[in-house]
């Protein structure tokens, strides 16, 4: 195969699909019913024309008919008459429209039997037309209803993967929730633990870190005091809140200097 076959073969087959999709098949069906309206309504207007022909040499033949007639009783007064000379022209005459009449009527048949035949080929092409209109809009109605679940399809497979983009974004920021909220737990516990200062409490943590730090150390020197002693450690104390710091110092002094005695 020759360049030029292939690039005409090429172009033939996109040309054909390029036309596969811009033919709509409910349009072609309705183009094809109207030239099928079209070649019925010529040959209605064939049989109309034959029908008049026909109706015309009817016309024709009964005036010759009648003029015929006319000759024969001309004929008959003139023999009546004695006039045989004008009896022979008048059967000369009527001879001749004879002649014509007889023409016409075999011109008459033939347009009789042409009228007959274009009836029955209307009758026939206006049968298979409304047949073709019944089957084409059975085929467009099934080519809607095709088109319209076509169109739901890819709707909803477009909503699918729609559907799953979202749902892979919902778990992108469920994951990543999760992770902000095992980060925040791990820092609450290393706050707790003392390996991290929580910085959101403000100025008064240095106050109350140091209280606590005097609070472990009279626990510790009441219990060294205890063991002295030979007896039990006692429980605990709190520290009850003083004005300053001063007095709750002096008073866990005093606290210690009791116990040791």
């Amino acid at each position: 195969m020759g360049l030029w076959q292939r690039f005409t073969l090429i172009f033939r087959s996109k040309a054909n699909k390029a036309l596969d999709r811009a033919e709509d098949p409910r349009e072609t069906l309705d183009y094809s019913y109207q030239r099928q309206l079209d070649l019925l309504s010529k040959v209605r207007r064939g049989v109309a024309d034959v029908a008049t022909s026909r109706k015309r040499v009817e016309l024709q033949i009964n005036q010759l008919d009648q003029q015929s007639a006319k000759l024969q009783d001309q004929a008959q007064k003139a023999i009546s008459m004695e006039r045989e000379d004008l009896a022979r022209e008048a059967l000369t005459r009527k001879s001749g429209l004879t002649t014509q009449i007889n023409d016409l009527k075999a011109q008459h048949a033939q347009l009789q039997a042409e009228e007959e035949k274009l009836t029955l080929a209307q009758q026939r092409l206006q049968a298979k037309v409304e047949s073709f209109r019944t089957r084409k809009e059975t085929i467009k109605a099934t080519y809607t209803a095709a088109e319209a679940q076509t169109r739901i399809n890819e709707a909803f497979s477009g909503l699918g993967d729609e559907l799953g983009d979202v749902g892979q974004a919902i778990q992108r920021a469920e994951d990543k929730t999760a992770q902000m909220q095992a980060r925040a737990g791990a820092i609450d516990e290393l706050i707790a633990s003392g390996a991290l200062e929580d910085v959101t409490g403000g100025g008064g943590d240095d106050i109350a870190r140091e209280l606590e730090a005097m609070s472990s150390q009279a626990d510790v020197e009441a219990e060294l005091a205890a063991l002295k002693a030979g007896s039990a450690p006692p429980p605990p104390q709190a520290i009850e809140p003083a004005e300053d710091g001063g007095d709750i110092i002096a008073t866990e002094q005093q606290k210690t200097e009791g116990n040791q005695a």
